[in-house]
C-alpha cells in the first residue's frame, strides 16, 4: 500500500494563528474604521452621536470587535474548507468518475481504471487506486485463499479511507463552534448595551426617549452581527458536511464495486 494522502487544510498552529489574526483584524476594524471620527458629530467617537451605521456599530461596545473576529473566522475557514474539499474531490465530476470506474471494473480493465484514478487525483482517486492496486496484488497471490484476499482488499480500502477522512473533516469544528457562539456573544453584547442604556437613563434623572432609543439600537447591533455570523457558519457547515458525505459515499460505492467484482470473478 502506498499510503499516499491528499494534503491540504490548516494544521493546528496555523488554525490557531488564523483565529488570533481574525480577532486582531476585528479590533483594527473596530478602532480605525468604525471608530473613525467622520462617523460621528463634532464630539467624536466617545461622546458624540453616530450619523451612519458604522458609527452605530462602534457604539455597540467592546463585544463588537469580538463578533467581527468571529465573522472573519467563519469566512477564512469557509474558504479553507472549500479549497481543501475541492482538492479532495479531484479534477473530474465525482459521479462520472465513479460510474467510469464501475464500468472498467466490470470489464476487468484494472490498468485503465488505475490510470483514471491518477487522472482524477484527490481523496477519491487515492482510495479507489489503493483498492485496485490491492486487487491486482492479491489476485496473483497463490498463498492466500479467496476469503483472505477479499479481506485484504477491504482492509486496504478501509486504511486508505481512514487516511483521507480526517483531512476532509479537519477544521469543521471551528465553523461549528462559530455557529454556536456567534449568537450567544451577540446576546451578551446586547445585554451589556441595554444595561448601559438604562443605567445612563437612570443617571440622567429625566426620561429621554431619544437617548433610550439610540442606546437600544446600538445594543441590538451586537445581536445583528452575532446572528449574521452564526447563520453564515451554519450554512457553510451544512454545505461542507454534505460535500464530505458525498465523497465518503462515492468512496464506499467504488470500494464495494471492487470487492464485489473480486468475489464474483476473482481467483
Amino acid at each position: 500500500m502506498s499510503n499516499n494522502k491528499t494534503s491540504g487544510g490548516f494544521n493546528f498552529i496555523v488554525s490557531a494563528l488564523s483565529i488570533v489574526i481574525c480577532l486582531v483584524i476585528g479590533i483594527v476594524i473596530f478602532k480605525f474604521f468604525l471608530g473613525n471620527p467622520s462617523n460621528f458629530d463634532a464630539d467624536g467617537p466617545e461622546k458624540g452621536h453616530p450619523h451612519n451605521f458604522a458609527g452605530i456599530m462602534y457604539k455597540g461596545g467592546f463585544i463588537v470587535p469580538v463578533l467581527l473576529g468571529v465573522f472573519l473566522t467563519v469566512l477564512v475557514f469557509a474558504v479553507e474548507r472549500f479549497i481543501t474539499i475541492q482538492k479532495a474531490t479531484g479534477s473530474g465530476n465525482v459521479a462520472a468518475f465513479v460510474g467510469k470506474i464501475k464500468n472498467l471494473i466490470a470489464k476487468h480493465d484494472m490498468k485503465t481504471a488505475i490510470a483514471e484514478c491518477d487522472k482524477q487525483k484527490g481523496s477519491l482517486g487515492n482510495v479507489v487506486k489503493e483498492g485496485l492496486l490491492k486487487y491486482q496484488f492479491v489476485e496473483n497471490d497463490s498463498n492466500m485463499d479467496k476469503e483472505a484476499k477479499v479481506h485484504a482488499i477491504q482492509k486496504a480500502l478501509e486504511e486508505a479511507t481512514a487516511l483521507e477522512l480526517p483531512m476532509l473533516s479537519k477544521n469543521m469544528v471551528v465553523i461549528s463552534t462559530c455557529a454556536s457562539i456567534g449568537t450567544l456573544v451577540g446576546l451578551i453584547g446586547t445585554v451589556v448595551g441595554m444595561i448601559r442604556a438604562f443605567g445612563a437613563l437612570a443617571a440622567a434623572g429625566t426620561p429621554d426617549t431619544a437617548a433610550l432609543a439610540t442606546g437600544i439600537s446600538e445594543a441590538l447591533v451586537n445581536t445583528l452581527v452575532g446572528i449574521l455570523s452564526s447563520a453564515l457558519a451554519i450554512i457553510f457547515y451544512n454545505l461542507f458536511s454534505n460535500r464530505v458525505d458525498q465523497l465518503t459515499y462515492a468512496m464506499d460505492e467504488a470500494g464495494f464495486t471492487i470487492v464485489q467484482e473480486f468475489q464474483t470473478s476473482g481467483k
